[in-house]
């Protein structure tokens, strides 16, 4: 099984957007950090999702849990619905990816259980103007 752990981060809202993504198990080791230009730290969180679906996709097709500290990443994952419909074709881009595993899970973390993808993220800000 695949854990990831996914992370957005704004320097204002919007401002300057990353995403963190760290990926683990089955061998796997991954630290990624990317700079997404200007966003909101929602739209951020839920690029990281899109992203880190991506990544687990080229890894396995099995089983994955993903983590985030994003309450409204995991409730619209969850319900397969957001009331924003700035974040719906994040959204719907996730639910076909989401299909294409075995078993996928998802689960809210509190930050502190998110360390390493929030690091990741906030590395990616700076990446913004290099």
């Amino acid at each position: 099984m695949l854990e990831v752990y996914i992370d957005g981060a704004s320097a204002g809202n919007p401002g300057p957007s990353a995403i963190g993504i760290f990926i683990k198990g089955e061998d796997h080791f991954i630290k990624l950090s990317e700079p997404i230009g200007m966003a909101n730290n929602h739209v951020a969180e839920f690029i990281a999702l899109v992203r880190g679906l991506e990544e687990a996709k080229k890894l396995t097709k099995g089983m994955v849990s993903f983590r985030s500290d994003s309450k409204i990443v995991v409730a619209s994952v969850e319900k397969e619905f957001v009331k924003n419909a700035e974040y719906q074709p994040y959204l719907e881009k996730a639910l076909v990816l989401i299909k294409e595993f075995d078993f996928f899970f998802i689960k809210w973390v509190p930050d502190t259980q998110n360390k390493a993808a929030d690091a990741l993220a906030r590395e990616g800000i700076q990446k913004n103007n290099a």
